[in-house]
């Protein structure tokens, strides 16, 4: 227990100083792109006087340094406010609320299907050894992984959309809408967890004590899930922890492309406009999900695999 906990603590002190460093990476970047989020804003309304746009541009505190913009940013933002979007006039907290939802339900769907068809897929792939069903299940796999998300969804859009009409091709009018989007993130998903469980069955059955099991007379079926898919199946259950932000950062490509309302596109549309408050608060909470679910995924792996928590032991 003690082992654990001290383990754990480990991986907060080492993200906390991760974190903080992306947010002022980040914040430097917005501001050293070219152009002012004040002329891109109000370009479109019509012709506004320098008086004006002196005005804006103090309100929202742009007539700061920039360390003082990131200090005052930061303040703000531990204090769950993380100002108020530039181009959509509303607090950016309320954005975030009214989209994220809509991202969990296209990312847990995709990650659910992608584990409920890669692991039996890596498993048959690897007791079928060179047999066709092996070769299908890596060409499968070689094939979606190197397919661009982008394209993947307007083939989607074009044969089961526009051609065959069978599904909505934009925004979210019900479940119906969630069909295309999802395969487009889920078939990528599922090509990874295949080959990486694959490969883990495939060395876990070369194993000494998995020959002992054999020679012991246990039945194949026994051994294949007591001692093979048992440790097999770790790396695949890490993975799924980090997926979870690479699923969630992915999402931009998939959400701007299917016209989705979540936080990808808002993402997306925020970098158009230079809206540096929305862009700081959507890529602050990528951060953050990466930074605690690689650790939930250390610790998790720490739990399953006994030979983790002893190397913690013996430093």
């Amino acid at each position: 227990m003690y082992v654990m906990l001290k383990y754990i603590v480990k991986k907060v002190l080492i993200g906390i100083p991760i974190i903080l460093g992306v947010t002022v990476i980040l914040f430097a970047i917005m501001h050293s792109l070219p152009g002012d989020p004040i002329e891109l804003i109000i370009g479109t309304t019509g012709r506004v006087s320098p008086e004006r746009i002196e005005q804006l541009r103090k309100a929202w505190g742009l007539d700061q340094p920039l360390y003082i913009q990131y200090f005052y940013w930061l303040a703000h933002f531990l204090q769950g406010d993380f100002g108020t979007s530039f181009a959509f006039h509303q607090p950016v907290s309320k954005l975030i609320v009214e989209r994220i939802p809509y991202t969990l339900m296209l990312m847990l769907t995709s990650l659910v299907l992608a584990y409920i068809l890669g692991i039996p897929l890596g498993m048959i792939a690897a007791l079928r050894r060179g047999s066709w069903i092996d070769c299908f299940v890596i060409s499968f796999a070689t094939f979606f992984y190197s397919m661009p998300s982008f394209w993947l969804g307007l083939m989607l859009i074009l044969v089961f959309g526009l051609y065959l009409g069978w599904f909505p091709i934009s925004g979210y009018t019900g479940p119906s809408s969630l069909v295309l989007p999802c395969i487009t993130l889920t078939l990528p998903e599922v090509a990874v967890i295949a080959r990486l469980v694959r490969s883990e069955v495939l060395e876990v059955l070369r194993e000494d004590y998995v020959r002992a099991a054999l020679a012991k007379g246990l039945p194949f079926r026994i051994v294949l899930y007591r001692h093979v898919l048992r440790n097999a199946i770790i790396p695949a259950v890490v993975l799924f922890f980090l997926y979870l932000p690479w699923t969630f950062g992915g999402a931009v490509v998939v959400e701007t492309v299917f016209a989705w309302p979540g936080m990808g596109r808002l993402l997306y549309q925020a970098l158009l406009l230079q809206d540096y408050p929305v862009i700081q608060a959507i890529v602050f909470i990528i951060t953050v999900l990466v930074v605690v679910c690689n650790a939930i995924g250390d610790i998790v792996a720490a739990i399953l695999d006994p030979r983790i928590r002893l190397e913690e032991t013996s430093r």
